[in-house]
């Protein structure tokens, strides 16, 4: 099994929407005005493609955004069930799958938006994987469509004790990471504490991520024919808005 996947489905799963502070729907209602500030709701709405849509902060706001149909990819079963819980009657169609093999699903010029957001684009596995990716997205879009990635920035090393990053609690939970940084990537050391009686329980797994600069990623885009709408810091994260040029 990749190690991504089963990190999810033996820790983050259960925890993914909870570490995040909101509930599902206050969470895409957030993410919908984020991808309408970063083109989302122009042009076309005939197909989106969420890579990596976990349980599905991103598809539902596509689909409120007004998308015909919202193709919605992920390898963790038990976040896609979250999401075909919430979806209600908008046009999102689910599919286990690796984000990788996304461009077998979409035609050619078939979609209008595609994003890979929260840290996705971080857990590929090498940098010629994100290089294919893009080539992927690119075919895939429609002219004028537009990608949109969020990404967490580990391009600067951290040391000592800013390798602890406290995630979030509660009375009966407590989440925080330890980063180990090589030289091209970070093992995340991700730590859940979870009230068990008088005492508390730890769950703990591991796995990698990327160490992506912005400016790199922006400058594989263009490489690949993109133009650069979007280039900002968001937060704990990093935001980029790619438009394929019309013909």
């Amino acid at each position: 099994m990749n190690p991504v996947t089963r990190h999810y489905d033996d820790l983050l799963a259960a925890h993914y929407t909870w570490m995040t502070g909101s509930s599902l729907l206050d969470k895409a209602a957030e993410q919908q005005a984020l991808l309408a500030q970063l083109g989302a709701g122009q042009g076309h709405k005939r197909l989106a493609v969420d890579l990596g849509c976990g349980p599905g902060f991103q598809s539902l706001a596509l689909a409120d955004l007004g998308f015909a149909r919202v193709l919605a990819l992920d390898t963790c079963h038990t976040l896609l069930t979250e999401l075909e819980a919430a979806k209600g009657e908008r046009p999102i169609e689910t599919r286990l799958d690796d984000l990788c093999s996304f461009s077998a699903l979409v035609a050619n010029g078939a979609a209008d938006v595609i994003v890979c957001m929260g840290d996705t684009l971080t857990h590929l596995r090498s940098r010629e994987d994100i290089s294919t990716l893009f080539s992927d997205i690119y075919q895939a879009l429609a002219p004028g469509g537009r990608v949109i990635l969020t990404f967490r920035d580990l391009s600067q090393a951290l040391h000592g004790v800013d390798r602890f990053v406290p995630v979030q609690s509660d009375a009966d939970r407590i989440m925080l990471c330890a980063l180990d940084f090589g030289p091209d990537t970070v093992t995340v050391n991700d730590l859940v504490f979870v009230r068990d009686g008088d005492g508390w329980a730890l769950h703990k797994s591991s796995y990698q991520k990327l160490r992506l600069a912005p400016c790199d990623v922006v400058s594989e885009l263009r490489r690949h024919g993109f133009v650069i709408d979007h280039d900002t810091p968001l937060g704990r994260l990093h935001a980029i808005a790619a438009r394929k040029p019309d013909a």
